[in-house]
């Protein structure tokens, strides 16, 4: 893993008591559902829902992704997608570069495929879509909800097995203002540490 992104993941798994008793409740649940997933010896596959699939979904996409890499949980699949398809923010794709992340895309047309590499042999694959796009999975899945409005609009997930709500706030308010990269970056390491969380509760840890 590259060594930045390494040094955060520690940063972030050393703030786990920041996160509210509340929040640590509801992440349990998530918890939970992984577990039951590693005693079954079943794959996971996680898909992160988020409106347009422009921030925050990818955000879980990927740092869950990261999550599994760093404790060595094995078979888990992380996508992403949207009640609507955009494209995968450039104020997004900029702050994960900052961090650590190598993003490559040979593509410029609108909406185009990003890789995101976590490692030098690691990365997921990042575009905007909607939530039951082919590339998503179909059963046997938990659809993670990352904002309010499409745990709303969602009222349906066909294929779903776990569903929870774990509603962040959009970073898209501080586009063009002075705090937009301080925005966006406090969002991405929010849901890496309790994504983070999430993982580091596993028994097999």
């Amino acid at each position: 893993m590259f060594q930045n992104i390494e040094n955060e993941i520690q940063v972030c798994c050393n703030s786990f008591a920041q996160i509210s008793e509340e929040r640590k409740n509801l992440l349990l649940k998530y918890t939970a559902y992984l577990q039951q997933k590693i005693d079954e010896k079943l794959p996971i596959e996680l898909v992160y829902v988020c409106t347009h699939n422009s921030r925050r979904s990818h955000f879980g996409q990927i740092a869950a992704l990261v999550a599994a890499q760093y404790f060595d949980v094995k078979k888990v699949s992380t996508f992403s997608g949207g009640t609507e398809a955009t494209e995968f923010n450039p104020n997004a794709i900029n702050v994960l570069k900052l961090i650590g992340f190598a993003i490559y895309s040979n593509e410029e047309k609108k909406n185009p495929i990003y890789k995101v590499f976590f490692s030098d042999n690691h990365f997921t694959t990042c575009y905007s879509k909607v939530y039951n796009h082919v590339a998503n999975p179909t059963n046997h899945f938990a659809a993670i909800m990352m904002c309010s409005h499409a745990e709303q609009n969602c009222p349906i997930i066909s294929g779903v097995e776990f569903r929870i709500a774990t509603p962040y706030e959009d970073p898209k308010q501080s586009d063009g203002t002075s705090s937009q990269n301080e925005t966006y970056q406090n969002c991405f390491i929010q849901i890496l540490t309790e994504t983070l969380f999430v993982f580091a509760q596993l028994k097999n840890n």
